[in-house]
């Protein structure tokens, strides 16, 4: 699928204006993280791709037609959106429901059904849940709920939206997978996050956002060799990248493996030893 945003803007009713001229294209099947500070417009960026919302100007183009032929359900069949709360996404019974009733809407066999169920019941860890109440999981769990029951529908692109947010290391491991499971499967996973280490560990392609605008496009190692970009994003790299930018490696660095490769360079090494005898 190849998705074409071009000059887009959005007004709110208010006359403020959440997004100014947007210009980029997402095609391909690797995952890409949206970043940024809140209200910098990545979710009101993200709800145009699929019709949630519809621009005050210019245009969303999905392999080449224009967003506005068609309603939001139509849409919503190719670009599936978890939204950031799940409680506005669950309004069943029991998980089963939920994850059967995007299917069913679009008319999949129940043969088909029972088989993405298995299989996608077990990729977020609610084999052992699908007849409990939703609104009786914990967090994590109802927001495994809502990325199964969209993951159902077996959408080309699916838009997570700070899916981090409440989840412990399992629960981070668990995306991981699902991300990974998304590529496999040839499907373009975009997500928001302000966590820097997720982004680092599962996206290698990056979008900037601040007030409304792209700031830059890129690798996780351009993007994060970007101070000025950062700073005007108010983004600031995972731990371990600062702590290798303030030893002045020469390129940005994303976990332990990285770090002590850099670092075990005799340049380094010298270099940190002369600061350590300078301190003592």
């Amino acid at each position: 699928m190849r998705i074409e945003i071009k000059n887009l803007i959005h007004k709110y009713p208010s006359g403020d204006i959440a997004l100014n001229g947007l210009n980029t294209i997402f095609e391909g099947i690797e995952p890409i993280a949206i970043i940024g500070q809140n209200g910098a417009g990545k979710t009101t960026f993200v709800k145009h791709l699929n019709g949630l919302l519809r621009p005050t100007e210019g245009e969303v183009l999905i392999n080449g037609e224009n967003i506005e032929k068609h309603t939001t359900a139509f849409w919503s069949r190719k670009i599936g959106y978890v939204f950031q709360n799940p409680d506005n996404q669950l309004f069943l019974e029991s998980v089963k429901k939920e994850f059967e009733f995007g299917p069913k809407q679009q008319g999949v066999s129940k043969k088909e059904i029972n088989k993405r169920l298995e299989k996608i019941a077990d990729l977020v860890g609610l084999t052992d849940k699908l007849s409990v109440h939703p609104f009786d999981l914990n967090t994590t769990e109802k927001k495994f709920c809502t990325i199964g029951s969209i993951l159902m529908m077996n959408p080309e692109v699916i838009i997570l939206d700070e899916p981090t947010c409440g989840q412990d290391i399992i629960g981070n491991q668990r995306l991981t997978r699902i991300i990974e499971a998304l590529k496999l499967n040839h499907q373009l996973c975009l997500t928001i996050t302000h966590d820097m280490k997720f982004v680092v560990k599962n996206f290698d392609q990056i979008v900037v956002m601040s007030h409304g605008k792209i700031l830059k496009r890129g690798t996780k190692e351009v993007i994060f060799s970007s101070p000025e970009v950062l700073e005007a994003s108010y983004v600031s790299p995972p731990p371990i990248t600062r702590v290798g930018q303030k030893l002045g490696f020469s390129e940005p660095v994303f976990n332990k493996n990285e770090f002590q490769q850099v670092f075990n360079k005799n340049e380094f090494q010298q270099v940190f030893e002369k600061k350590r005898f300078q301190q003592r």
